[in-house]
């Protein structure tokens, strides 16, 4: 499988992760996961180390995610996380016509502080696409945070009913689309970008302005 690497060093490797594709396996045990396909490829590369997940996307998300060439690494850039030193930005389709221009969703997840900051950056017929930064790292807290507000995003199963929106989508419409930190040994500041995926280009091209 083709996962395209964005960013790599002695330390760490940031990947680009296709939708439809787990970063590491539920309860269920799956075993093909992108952790388990970038481990064996590594090991059939005869490389020593071992690749390890500093964070996660959901299946459907397409976009970033961080490895960690080895435990230390990865304990450092958990740390990085933790402290709230690695800024992500995702692109997001929401469903409706939003009034908002820019702003900041406050609501607390499973008695937990969540932010997201947000703006939008262009209307369609039935849709908006906005930048949201989660400034905080709850599980799903984009996805939760604008069915919150009344705008879940399009595609979106778990926290809407497909079946009350008109518009529909193959999968969840959430791209992780930048990450920028300071490297945690070399210390250089890092800024990646990941372009929208071909799915997501198709969908914008099927539903013009």
């Amino acid at each position: 499988m083709n996962i395209p690497i964005v960013f790599e060093d002695d330390w760490l490797l940031v990947v680009d992760k296709p939708p439809g594709l787990l970063s590491i396996p539920t309860p269920k045990n799956e075993r093909r996961t992108l952790t388990s396909i970038l481990n064996d490829d590594a090991k059939e590369k005869g490389l020593s180390y071992r690749l390890h997940p500093c964070h996660r996307l959901d299946r459907e998300t397409s976009g970033l995610i961080i490895y960690a060439k080895g435990k230390s690494i990865q304990r450092k850039m958990m740390e990085l996380f933790k402290q709230r030193k690695v800024e992500k930005t995702y692109i997001a389709f929401i469903q409706g016509s939003p009034t908002f221009s820019k702003g900041q969703i406050k609501n607390p997840i499973a008695g937990q502080p969540a932010l997201t900051q947000y703006k939008t950056i262009a209307k369609r017929k039935g849709f908006a696409i906005v930048e949201a930064i989660p400034l905080t790292g709850r599980t799903n807290q984009i996805r939760i945070h604008f069915k919150s507000i009344g705008y879940p995003i399009v595609g979106e199963t778990k926290y809407a009913f497909r079946r009350d929106f008109e518009l529909k989508a193959k999968r969840l419409c959430l791209h992780a689309k930048s990450l920028k930190f300071r490297h945690p040994l070399t210390h250089e500041n890092i800024n990646i970008e990941a372009k929208i995926p071909k799915d997501l280009e198709v969908f914008l091209n099927r539903h013009p302005e």
